[in-house]
């Protein structure tokens, strides 16, 4: 890095930010608003279906927290306040995992899965309304493409 680059701070161009701008408000947009959806029609946010969502795909529907950590855009912390909500609800339970007496999983009960679906109904209709609609077949692969190149 040269000197230069170090003691100033380059600003992003009129192009780059609003591709950020852009990228951030069309998130936070329709997150709020699938979020809104799903808790105004199944009682359910948007964290909690994303958390039904991978068990719900999972084989024996359960994974282990750690997984579950990856896997969801949730803190360690928020994942373990999250599923006592959701297995207060009877949506999952927790079970001890037989190879590793410090591990727990998180599984799916058959209420869970019954909520799952019904709500997913709702969201997939959602994502399609706030998002998809607005790109041609072309379009989505494209952006499929992008955020490929900017997530590996």
């Amino acid at each position: 890095m040269s000197a230069t680059r170090d003691t100033e701070t380059v600003l992003l161009d009129a192009e780059e930010l609003g591709a950020w701008r852009g990228l951030l408000r069309a998130h936070s947009a329709i997150t709020r608003a699938l979020d809104a959806e799903l808790t105004r029609e199944h009682g359910l946010p948007l964290s909690s279906y994303e958390v039904l969502l991978y068990l719900a795909g999972a084989p024996e529907g359960r994974l282990r927290m750690s997984e579950l950590a990856d896997s969801v855009l949730l803190s360690r912390s928020g994942l373990t306040r999250l599923i006592d909500r959701l297995a207060r609800d009877g949506l999952i339970e927790r079970v001890r995992c037989d190879q590793d007496q410090r591990g727990w999983f998180a599984q799916i009960t058959p209420a869970g899965r019954q909520t799952f679906a019904a709500a997913r109904r709702t969201h997939l209709e959602g994502v399609r309304e706030l998002f998809l609609r607005h790109f041609s077949r072309d379009e989505l692969r494209e952006l499929a493409t992008f955020w490929e190149r900017v997530t590996t």
